[in-house]
């Protein structure tokens, strides 16, 4: 194991393996902090999604609100926080949906994704170097977003069909 690089949000290690077959090969891995994702659904049922642009992909994208979890912060406060920070609302209830890895392939990033709901008023100051709109969606509208390919982002189609799959029957 050797780290090729470090930065503020991730590592790139490299790794020398064994493969069950017996052969080396070579792995690298981008080490990451884990995140939080909120599902946020208002009384009436809108689902409040985000739009923000996104470097990487070179556009914008509509997302739940999401981010990291600093060290030693618990989930659910991290969850509460982002909420709070990304579109102005405290949740009243935090349901956790489950945990899934973006790119297991080679980074080591989770997102636990919750649902939140009993959304009220409250504000913190957004991160320096964020640019978010808030965009509500009426929850009959999310398949068809999803079939049109308006939802790319990965914790935001996980959550979504989640919803689609348990909470819309």
């Amino acid at each position: 194991k050797s780290t090729a690089y470090r930065g503020s949000i991730l590592n790139l290690r490299i790794d020398k393996v064994e493969t069950p077959a017996g052969r080396r090969a070579i792995r690298e891995v981008v080490e990451h902090a884990p995140a939080v994702a909120v599902l946020p659904v208002t009384d009436d049922g809108k689902i409040l999604l985000i739009r923000q642009y996104r470097y990487a992909a070179r556009r914008d994208l509509l997302e739940i609100p999401a981010g990291l979890v600093e060290p030693g912060e618990d989930f659910e406060r991290c969850a509460e926080r982002e909420l709070q920070e990304e579109i102005g609302f405290f949740p009243g209830k935090l349901r956790k949906i489950g945990t899934v890895y973006n790119s297991p392939g080679f980074c080591t990033e989770t997102v636990t994704i919750y649902l939140g709901t009993d959304l009220k008023p409250s504000k913190l100051a957004p991160d320096d170097d964020e640019f978010i709109e808030t965009v509500p969606a009426p929850a009959g509208e999310i398949r068809g977003m999803i079939e049109r390919g308006e939802i790319t982002d990965g914790k935001t189609f996980a959550a979504l069909t989640w919803y689609l799959a348990f909470e819309c029957r």
